[in-house]
């Protein structure tokens, strides 16, 4: 070997500052060469990705740094670089576009390539850079306008959370989502072996799932029949009218007394869940403790939920997520009472979903790593980094896996809405059916080559996505392009139609076309001569009419984001989006995300669901559960849309988003006579908010790990608001017993996840890893105080120095203290937070 090892090589990355030269961060990266062989001054490119622009002619340290596409860059020496000397680190600095406040802004899956463009190119892995502390307000700040509260110290978190208090266990409730009617009394029914489950045949799927689910929490199999037997405690499975305002199919009466248990629903879907209601009702030790008897309190519930879709998504394109983790978020979300599962299958970065007779959207599409051509595989994104195998970036679902994933949320009552997303944000399928292309016409297949061909090889369109590609939209002048959605529909709809699960909606994404795509196309531009259409904006409406009607085709609602109904207007010298007439009465069906306050689009949902649309609330600024908690360099997840703490889902108000809004990104006080000016929900469109739904974009979303603590605890609040009864904050006009109601409410909630909710979970599937809230702490006068955002969590501390682990002191009580206090909450199973420190 001539070279160094890539796994010799080590980059250190730290942000010196931001609000540099305007709205950009000054940076610097250290390489260390740890090999006994010096890295020379060229024949190699260092590769990685990060999604903030770096300035190129800022760069210093003998390298040159520019953009591949999308979030990949490339470093190359220049004829000053000289070498690398074995032992010997290298400086190179650099200024980038906008701020990096938090390690997730860090340049991530390094990888070297020597002698690239030859036969002997090669690609070894050097890793992520250790990321060097945020040492500065300067570094934690975006610029001297961010007054966002820095939420990295202990002491900060005490004060956010001083107006929690520890609930008696009788005070908090007993279900989530809070039932529209519960009471109980001191008895009790138990639950074990003896016990029946009595049902009729047209509920023997419920019955199943309430077996397995009782057997999970006692070691117990409970016998099933189709009648009671005298003298043996039952749990009755029944269909009938349930009494309650407002009744939809989904109502449940649950009757507990000392002699059995019945559950009546409007519909299966209703039994299913008066079956969630009683778990809850379990004891929550049980779930990490199995026990033989199970205790439940005797009284009723009676319910229905508020609003009829209540959903999740999920992102798999950008980064892969195993279908275990699937299965297991399908099971919180049945637990929770969510009944709709957005799955979002392909993006640019990934395509997921195996589709008979196009095998290059799972052999290329779905893979990963070091290329020189994209003929194997696609790009690392996200810092995925050079090998295929075993790369977040890598994975797919195979045909039996879908149809698995489809019966298994079908079996939970939960509706699974595809997303193949186009015409933008589809560069994996267009980089597939390239290679496709290529496969075929080496063979002299040139017809079967163009069939599925999504791109105009003649295109000179300038533009560049949101995440930074530069080639990532549909032809859509091309035959071949529709050709290809309609294949891809017919088979994904033989999937649902095999798997008996419901297909309604297919989610077409639609978002996120940049600015110039198609008008340097010859086929477009020829395209819309020939068929008369002007404007860009008519050639994307041609498109949207004609997949319109491929879902008709398949009796499907044309499900998107909120620019599939969308259309841009000029007046005033300003562009702006306004409800599309077009397709009002189309059976288009809007997601609406973008309320970001301050850039102006914060009534887009109100606007469509106005003009007649059946609208799916899913605002980024509370439900965009990819975003960090909070604003902590070590909390991971973008925050372009704000940080969003679990309050801040529990607190969205989906009819009145501006009532209870306080503060835009940078933690400026809004301007309220901007605000009283955005349009409100008149009666009708309040009838056309369908529901709303929390999202989870991967970008960040590396582990399995990653996955379950981004979700939880925020998945537990939204499904509080999308089923609960509205709390009635909005109505209440003055500020000040507005937020008092607000902070009483949010108490009890933040009671029941600590006390009930997140020990429930400490045991559920096994352990799901929802994130554990470091407590907040402070010293005064010798004594150490310290609190958590979810009061029932243990707190446990040491002042020797030492990491607290499950035998350290119990916080109790303002204790005094000597030395250095760290302090940790832990879990009912002993997992921990990260560490604090006070002094």
């Amino acid at each position: 070997m001539t070279h160094p090892a890539g796994s010799h090589l080590q980059f250190t990355w730290q942000c010196l500052g931001n609000g540099h030269n305007g709205d950009n961060f000054l940076a610097e990266m250290k390489l260390v060469n740890l090999s006994e062989l010096d890295l020379a001054g060229k024949g190699w490119t260092i590769y990685f990705n990060t999604c903030r622009k770096i300035k190129p002619e800022t760069v210093t340290g003998g390298v040159l740094i520019e953009q591949v596409n999308g979030d990949l860059w490339r470093m190359q020496p220049t004829a000053e670089f000289g070498k690398l000397a074995s032992g010997d680190t290298r400086l190179i600095a650099y200024e980038g576009m906008f701020w990096t406040i938090s390690n997730t802004d860090a340049p991530l899956g390094f990888y070297i390539v020597y002698d690239e463009g030859t036969p002997a190119a090669r690609a070894e892995a050097i890793g992520d850079p250790r990321i060097l502390p945020f040492a500065t307000d300067a570094a934690r700040d975006r610029n001297a306008n961010d007054k966002t509260p820095q939420k990295w110290s202990a002491e900060s978190r005490y004060a956010d959370n001083a107006g929690l208090s520890v609930m008696a266990p009788a005070k908090v409730g007993k279900i989530t989502p809070t039932p529209l009617d519960a009471a109980f009394n001191d008895h009790a029914c138990v639950i074990d072996a003896d016990t029946l489950i009595v049902h009729d045949a047209a509920l023997a799927c419920e019955a199943a799932f309430l077996r397995s689910a009782l057997h999970d929490v006692s070691g117990v199999e409970l016998q099933r029949s189709a009648i009671r037997v005298p003298g043996r405690i039952a749990i009755t499975l029944q269909l009938g009218k349930v009494a309650v305002q407002g009744a939809t199919d989904e109502a449940y009466r649950l009757d507990i007394g000392v002699d059995g248990v019945t559950i009546t629903g409007q519909s299966a879907h209703g039994v299913f869940n008066g079956i969630q209601s009683l778990r809850q009702l379990l004891p929550v030790d049980s779930f990490l403790n199995p026990q033989e008897a199970l205790l439940v309190p005797c009284g009723h519930v009676v319910d229905s939920p508020r609003f009829a879709y209540r959903g999740m998504h999920l992102d798999v394109g950008r980064n892969f997520s195993s279908k275990e983790s699937v299965l297991r978020l399908l099971d919180c979300m049945a637990l929770y009472k969510l009944n709709k599962f957005h799955f979002h299958l392909t993006d640019d970065e990934g395509w997921r979903l195996e589709i008979p007779g196009l095998p290059e959207l799972t052999d290329i599409g779905s893979k990963r790593g070091y290329t020189a051509d994209e003929r194997d595989n696609l790009v690392p994104c996200f810092g995925s980094g050079a090998e295929v195998e075993g790369s977040s970036g890598t994975g797919y679902y195979s045909r039996a896996d879908y149809l698995e994933i489809l019966r298994f949320a079908t079996a939970r009552h939960i509706e699974v809405v595809p997303e193949i997303d186009v015409p933008g944000h589809a560069r994996s399928a267009i980089k597939a059916m390239e290679a496709r292309y290529h496969r075929l016409m080496s063979e002299g297949r040139e017809a079967e080559a163009k069939q599925y061909l999504l791109n105009d090889f003649n295109d000179a369109s300038k533009y560049e996505s949101v995440q930074l590609w530069h080639d990532n939209v549909i032809c859509i002048a091309l035959d071949s392009a529709y050709a290809f959605i309609e294949k891809v529909l017919d088979e994904v709809h033989a999937m649902y139609k095999e798997a008996g699960a419901p297909f309604k909606t297919m989610h077409t994404g639609g978002d996120e076309v940049p600015h110039g795509a198609w008008e340097g196309s010859p086929l477009c531009q020829a395209f819309m001569k020939e068929h008369g259409l002007a404007t860009i904006q008519d050639l994307l409406n041609y498109f949207m009419e004609r997949y319109r009607g491929m879902l008709k085709k398949h009796g499907l609602t044309f499900g998107g984001w909120e620019e599939i109904a969308l259309v841009k207007e000029t007046h005033d010298g300003a562009t702006h989006h306004v409800p599309n007439p077009k397709f009002v009465n189309a059976n288009f069906q809007p997601y609406v995300w973008n309320n970001v306050w301050g850039w102006g689009q914060e009534d887009y949902a109100y606007q469509l669901a106005n003009a007649g649309y059946k609208t799916v609330l899913s605002n980024v600024t509370n439900l965009y559960f990819d975003l960090a908690y909070a604003k902590d360099p070590a909390e991971p997840g973008y925050y372009w849309g704000g940080f969003i703490e679990t309050r801040y889902a529990y607190e969205f108000c989906p009819l009145d988003i501006f009532t209870t809004a306080t503060v835009n990104l940078f933690g400026h006080p809004l301007d309220r006579e901007a605000l009283d000016k955005k349009v409100r929900l008149t009666a009708e469109g309040v009838q056309n908010i369908l529901g709303i739904q929390g999202q989870l974009w991967s970008e960040n979303v590396r582990n399995a790990g990653r996955l379950e603590y981004l979700a939880m605890p925020r998945v537990i609040a939204l499904a509080e608001r999308a089923w609960a009864a509205d709390p009635g904050w909005t109505s209440i006009e003055d500020a000040v017993a507005r937020q008092a109601k607000m902070d009483t409410d949010w108490n009890e909630f933040a009671n029941r996840l600590g006390q009930r909710e997140l020990p429930r979970l400490d045991g559920f599937l096994g352990g799901y890893g929802y994130r554990i809230p470091q407590p907040g702490a402070k010293i005064e006068n010798g004594k150490l105080y310290a609190n958590v955002s979810a009061p029932g969590l243990t707190i446990r501390y040491t002042t020797d120095g030492s990491e607290p682990i499950a035998t350290s002191p119990r916080y109790i009580a303002p204790v005094e203290v000597a030395g250095t206090v760290k302090l940790a909450t832990f879990s009912s199973s002993n997992r921990k937070s990260w560490t604090v420190k006070v002094a």
